[in-house]
């Protein structure tokens, strides 16, 4: 996402909304610090922040979203985490943006935002479960999957609307272009 100094004025307006949208989904992700939600599903998290990152995958490139992955995670770790919270969210992260990406790009007028949500929020788990096993060096951690699988469709579903509704919002001000032709 470097900007060349000859840089052109579209590249400059891509920076600043990859910028701004990092920037709320690391405000989304304190907020959400404050909501109970795991007291229901003990490490389980609404995953605000992933709005952002969706809506960032629908309108710009996938090395764009990346930056904004990292971004988010590293800000989000040092203000509200440890290194394991990171290594979690980061693994989990780079998961959900893979098959997120594959989706969008492949199979864009197959699946609804709420559906490639749903499998990110999905993959993000599974992510999550393969960076403790390796910290843990135990595999025995999987036995939480079938609950973490729940709450990844029912928060992935919740946070693919929350997209669908921003994203439809921003078309409306006709202010970005989705990319690579997606619709």
């Amino acid at each position: 996402m470097a900007l060349r100094p000859d840089g052109s004025r579209e590249e400059l307006k891509r920076a600043a909304m990859v910028a701004i949208l990092a920037s709320v989904a690391v405000v989304l992700g304190i907020v959400e610090s404050f909501i109970p939600f795991a007291i229901a599903v003990p490490g389980a998290k609404l995953g605000l922040g992933n709005i952002m990152v969706l809506t960032c995958l629908y309108y710009f490139k996938g090395r764009d979203a990346v930056a904004l992955i990292v971004l988010k995670t590293l800000l989000t770790s040092f203000i509200l985490g440890t290194f394991s919270t990171f290594l979690f969210s980061f693994f989990g992260s780079m998961a959900s943006f893979l098959v997120m990406f594959a989706l969008l790009r492949v199979r864009k007028d197959f699946f609804s935002l709420a559906a490639i949500s749903i499998m990110g929020g999905i993959a993000h788990n599974l992510g999550q479960l393969a960076a403790a096993a390796l910290v843990l060096g135990t595999t025995s951690i999987f036995f939480y999957l079938p609950l973490l699988l729940v709450s990844g469709v029912v928060t992935g579903f919740f946070i693919g609307v929350a997209a669908t509704y921003l994203i439809g919002s921003l078309d409306k001000l006709g202010l970005l272009q989705p990319a690579g032709g997606v619709r």
